[in-house]
């Protein structure tokens, strides 16, 4: 029925759609859900006669589902786009297929109704997770006799994600809203959320019309993966600003301690610190437009240059902020690599070309892209993957790398994290595993219960709390020369020591005293752990205490006085360094 062979588990997939009549394929990201959706299409077509298809998908992919389409079946595709006039003439065109996107729903519900489509495909479905938006409430006024929802991650969150997807397959399957969650949430006597429960049994409600494949199910079938992170240094003026905001949140998070609640003032400053944090990791160009004090860009260059060294490797970068695009397009314009830049800003009419030109034309070597790009978009030419930032989701993060490694890809993938030692995004690293723990157990069956830590908003400060307090010791550098830079492509981590030696005011290195000093006093702050061993043991050797300041949020070491005459001595064994 295709153009194409498929593997054996897709076969599964469009026949487990079709016989379900009204389902949802949660195949973990890459493993093919729409070539699933165009079978399962056709085995509708030719045993029910069905002839008109409704594909609602993100702006950014009507064009590539038209592709898709076109390149596995027959079938006629319409894509529905401009003003409302030209779109309601588009419905009433005689083609098979008609594609449209999630934000012009609410104005056509009542077009697409009148031309009743017989199917109805929601494609990264996610979109409609909360149920209290408008897409969400359009979306679901939607009316065919049968659907297929695509998503990767029907649940990232809370268990409301999941029940508001499944109410558009079946709206009484999981019952109301209210009843659901008293079934399946535990609640402390405040009423707040601190976990969730019987999560297998919401994994069996839904076998009969879920389904769900993970990479490691059909790893054989994929090439490999091979994931890298480089730990970067931090100039002094990032990490001037980095510690600007991080004081700031050290202080709502010290208020939030203490009231156990933030205002909406508070949680906007929370945010727009937490914002400013991570984009001072990339460089202080994004937070003052002026300056361009950063580490990622040079790393980046060098790494390319090797990459770039094999004719056929090509590249897909990713970052959230357009303005380190921006870096990234002035650093490729002086070298022979040809890129293109994909966001949320470039035209649907203009997206397929630049996927076009990335794909077929052997100069161009780089895809450049925010988060637009990294929902749907099939990449696989491509075999290596930069993060530029990361991601405070972690779906977020594997939904990048998944436009590369998946189905169709023949050669093994490369990704590389770029990461600034000792910030926000290192501290962000081992974050999040509630998510994962939450998925696992509603849509993958692995474990019944999840707990939390008390609210979602005390939740999300528990983590705000642990990314920013528990940051390692930064590594912060004015320059790198090209020699040093090169060597962190080869390592994948740069490290720094404290070298007994100085520069004078001509340049010339001499040896600096304090250094051995300096060093083993940033050991031992350095070597200061939470845990009440390591605080006990400090205690006892050193007489050293820690501390929080409860008005900032701070630790701080409290020691305690000597008696005045070690005092005169420590004085006067000063005084004497100092004359030598």
């Amino acid at each position: 029925m295709l153009k194409t062979q498929m593997y054996p588990y897709q076969k599964e997939g469009a026949l487990f759609a079709a016989k379900a009549g009204r389902s949802l394929i949660a195949d973990e990201m890459g493993l093919g859900k729409t070539i699933q959706a165009i079978a399962a299409v056709e085995i509708f077509a030719k045993a029910v006669g069905l002839s008109k298809i409704l594909v609602v998908t993100p702006t950014s992919l009507k064009h590539q589902w038209k592709s898709e389409i076109q390149k596995f079946s027959d079938r006629s595709v319409e894509v529905i786009e401009g003003l409302t006039q030209r779109r309601e003439a588009l419905y009433k065109n005689d083609s098979f297929y008609k594609v449209t996107n999630y934000d012009v729903i609410r104005r056509d519900v009542d077009t697409i109704n009148s031309w009743a489509p017989d199917l109805i495909i929601l494609d990264e479905a996610q979109r409609i997770k909360n149920w209290k938006t408008r897409t969400a409430q359009s979306v679901k006024k939607l009316k065919s006799e049968y659907c297929l929802v695509l998503t990767g991650t029907p649940l990232e969150n809370r268990l409301e994600e999941l029940h508001s997807i499944v109410e558009f397959v079946d709206r009484f399957h999981l019952g109301p809203m209210f009843q659901f969650l008293s079934q399946h949430q535990h609640i402390d006597e405040a009423g707040k959320v601190i976990g969730y429960k019987n999560l297998s049994k919401i994994n069996n409600s839904l076998s009969s019309m879920l389904v769900r494949r993970q990479k490691q199910e059909v790893l054989k079938e994929l090439p490999s993966r091979i994931d890298k992170t480089f730990f970067l240094p931090m100039t002094e003026e990032q990490m001037a600003y980095h510690n600007e905001n991080r004081e700031i949140v050290a202080k709502i998070v010290a208020k939030w301690r203490r009231m156990r609640f933030l205002s909406d003032k508070d949680q906007k400053a929370l945010m727009c610190a937490l914002q400013y944090m991570r984009m001072s990791c990339n460089s202080t160009y994004l937070l003052d437009q002026k300056t361009n004090h950063q580490f990622k860009i040079k790393e980046l260059k060098v790494l390319l240059s090797d990459i770039f060294e094999k004719k056929e490797s090509k590249v897909v970068i990713f970052s959230q902020w357009l303005a380190t695009h921006d870096l990234i397009g002035e650093a490729l314009k002086a070298t022979k690599w040809k890129h293109v830049f994909f966001h949320g800003g470039v035209p649907s009419s203009k997206r397929k070309d630049l996927i076009e030109t990335f794909k077929n034309d052997p100069t161009c070597r780089v895809f450049s892209s925010t988060d637009a790009g990294g929902v749907g978009l099939n990449l696989q030419n491509a075999n290596i993957v930069i993060n530029m930032d990361q991601p405070w989701n972690p779906a977020v993060l594997e939904q990048r790398i998944g436009r590369v490694h998946r189905l169709g890809q023949g050669q093994p993938v490369q990704v590389f994290n770029f990461v600034s030692k000792g910030t926000i995004e290192e501290g962000m690293l081992g974050l999040l595993s509630f998510k994962k723990s939450l998925f696992q157990g509603a849509i993958d069956g692995t474990t019944d219960e999840v707990f939390l830590k008390g609210s979602r908003l005390n939740q999300f400060m528990d983590s705000v709390d642990q990314a920013t307090q528990n940051i390692p010791a930064p590594m912060v550098g004015s320059e790198i020369d090209s020699e040093k830079a090169s060597s962190l492509s080869k390592t994948g981590q740069v490290s720094t020591s404290v070298e007994g030696q100085r520069e004078d005011s001509t340049g010339n290195k001499s040896d600096n005293p304090w250094m051995p000093l300096l060093k083993l006093g940033l050991d031992l702050l350095n070597s200061q752990k939470t845990t009440s061993a390591s605080n006990e043991l400090m205690s006892g050797a050193f007489g050293l205490k820690t501390e929080i300041d409860p008005q900032t949020g701070k630790k701080y070491f409290k020691i305690p006085a000597p008696n005045p005459e070690k005092i005169q001595q420590l004085a006067t064994c000063l005084a004497e360094l100092f004359r030598g």
